[in-house]
């Protein structure tokens, strides 16, 4: 007989459970900044959740290349499943990226689940499950992008707004603290990023009106450090893109609910912002409404903004700007590119904002034009009461928050599209805290769709595209084996090949994907994880697979093991 440890300490008795351990390896004790800022170089690791500050999701093993990933299989399996009720009135999905610290496999669940795994096996070491309010608010899903481990602690952040620090060792609870208001739509879903002796954080829940912000705790005490508010208050600089009366500054969301990536060199967190507040009525929110929809860099130590680009202003579509800032050098210069929900390729200088390309990276496109030198004109949104818009990409994006990819070899972006539109109808709503506030009904196009994995190069060329009969909802992974990993909502892990898209390998998971796989070794051995599990905003990118199986399983993936290495 066993105990689980529990979000209060409490005890759950699993009668059945004695054969699991209770201890995982005290690896993560020796993880700190300095080891983070050189993550790349440890690739038998995959130490913070890109794989590295820069959030290029690219390894730099190659025992699994182009030649030998025809001969991959499973390696093994781990079975999450679910148990009893799941909070929030969405689906769950399996979206997380597993972090693997020198044998040791941590990963995060729906529903406050947490994780720690033999990597080598599978097996588990230990978990935690945090009891998560059964109605707590909820937009898009009950889901968790995973963890951040360091100095013998597994951080995660908990839909019900909590951000914990768990006991790397044994999965026990050593702190817990609020990041967000539950009672007014404040949640969690992204993964922590520890930066320095801090860890850093961001809110979710921009569909209630709450006001976007990211956070910073001390990462040994959890004491708070400092908060950077997304939408300007009255008198700050942006303020003057919101209406001069009223409250919908503070209502105005721009919730950087995915990790951001960082550069030692500029000491800038590169930040995605959210939506504004309400998604499709932006009669009640005149103005730019900065920074909504933005890439933000924001001093790692004061949290302070200290420049901005905006990709979609006066937001009436839901073109969230939350997705991966990817970190690369190029002729000298430091830049970064973002592939952005409205269906443009944003290209900066990230060292001051200045914007040196913006090209589009899917088909069709009808909401607006961007030009070259960065001027957005809108053609179509819901603009009248009750008359329906249609309009492309829908409300999910050209590419949703999943990630794309980087490859340093090809100097090839990778981007996971999705192609399909939407119709939104404008209805007034008054706002009511913690009540969803988006100012229309959407309904996404449930045919007439079509996705792909599509290769760029850094000036928006598209290279080449491996075409895909539905939409692309999973992020992607590249590796020194010249190698593309990516998942499809029916349920295909497929590599392909880097240089030029040639399918060279698949296998069907038994469910859709929706998560970001991983690599990693073990012993010599590579291993490429997978999280599978169908779910989440369904409704928002691919409405016709609502009732498809949801899965909750992790595979890893391999190559044959010699014979007589085990």
């Amino acid at each position: 007989m066993t105990l689980e440890y529990v979000d209060a300490g409490e005890a759950i008795d699993h009668g059945t459970l004695s054969a699991v351990p209770r201890n995982a390896p005290d690896v993560g004790f020796r993880v700190g900044y300095d080891r983070l800022l050189d993550a790349r170089s440890e690739s038998h690791n995959w130490l913070t959740y890109y794989g590295a500050y820069d959030g290029q999701r690219y390894s730099l093993l190659d025992q699994i290349n182009t030649e030998t990933v025809k001969g991959m299989g499973p390696a093994w399996i781990f079975q999450a499943g679910t148990a009893g009720m799941i909070a929030g009135a969405s689906t769950y999905a399996f979206e997380a990226t597993p972090l693997v610290v020198d044998g040791v496999m941590y990963v995060s669940g729906w529903d406050g689940w947490v994780w720690a795994l033999d990597a080598k096996t599978g097996d588990q070491m230990w978990r935690y499950k945090h009891a998560v309010p059964y109605d707590v608010s909820l937009c898009c899903g009950n889901v968790n992008r995973g963890v951040a481990v360091a100095k013998g602690k597994v951080f995660c952040v908990m839909p019900n707004a909590h951000l914990l620090a768990l006991d790397a060792v044994t999965g026990e609870r050593v702190w817990d603290k609020t990041i967000g208001d539950v009672r007014a739509g404040e949640s969690g879903t992204m993964a922590p990023l520890v930066v320095k002796d801090m860890v850093i954080t961001g809110s979710s829940g921009g569909e209630f009106g709450v006001r976007g912000h990211m956070d910073a705790f001390d990462l040994e005490s959890g004491q708070h450090r400092w908060r950077c508010y997304m939408v300007p208050k009255p008198g700050e600089p942006g303020s003057e893109t919101w209406p001069a009366d009223g409250e919908a500054w503070a209502r105005g969301g721009a919730n950087p609910w995915i990790t951001a990536t960082f550069d030692q060199d500029t000491n800038l967190l590169y930040v995605g912002t959210g939506n504004p507040a309400p998604d499709f009525d932006g009669a009640v929110r005149e103005g730019d409404n900065l920074y909504t929809d933005s890439i933000v860099a924001v001093d790692v130590d004061q949290g302070t903004i200290q420049w901005h680009y905006q990709c979609t202003p006066h937001d009436v579509w839901d073109y969230d700007s939350t997705m991966e800032n990817i970190l690369f050098d190029q002729g000298g210069r430091k830049m970064l590119g973002h592939f952005d929900k409205n269906g443009y390729f944003f290209v900066l200088d990230r060292t001051n904002g200045e914007l040196v390309s913006v090209t589009p990276y899917v088909d069709r496109i009808d909401w607006g034009t961007i030009t070259r030198d960065g001027k957005v004109t809108p053609r179509k949104y819901p603009d009248a009461e009750g008359e329906p818009v249609h309009f492309y990409p829908g409300p999910a994006g050209a590419k949703e928050w999943t990630h794309a990819a980087y490859n340093p070899d090809t100097e090839l972006f990778y981007v996971p599209v999705q192609d399909v539109g939407a119709t939104a109808t404008r209805r007034r709503r008054e706002f009511r805290e913690g009540i969803p506030y988006w100012g229309a009904g959407v309904q996404v196009d449930a045919d007439d769709m079509t996705g792909s994995i599509s290769a760029f190069d850094s000036e928006g060329n598209e290279k080449w595209r491996w075409r895909n009969t539905l939409p692309m909802c999973s992020s992607v992974l590249t590796t020194a084996g010249n190698l593309v990993f990516a998942g499809t909502p029916s349920g295909e892990f497929v590599a392909l090949d880097a240089r030029n898209g040639e399918k060279l390998w698949q296998f069907q998971c038994g469910s859709g994907h929706h998560g970001s796989p991983m690599t990693y070794s073990v012993d010599g051995r590579q291993y490429v994880a997978v999280p599978v599990g169908w779910g989440g905003w369904i409704e928002g990118f691919l409405p016709g697979m609502l009732g498809a199986g949801h899965g909750s399983a992790l595979i890893a993936f391999a190559l044959p093991e010699e014979p007589g290495t085990r």
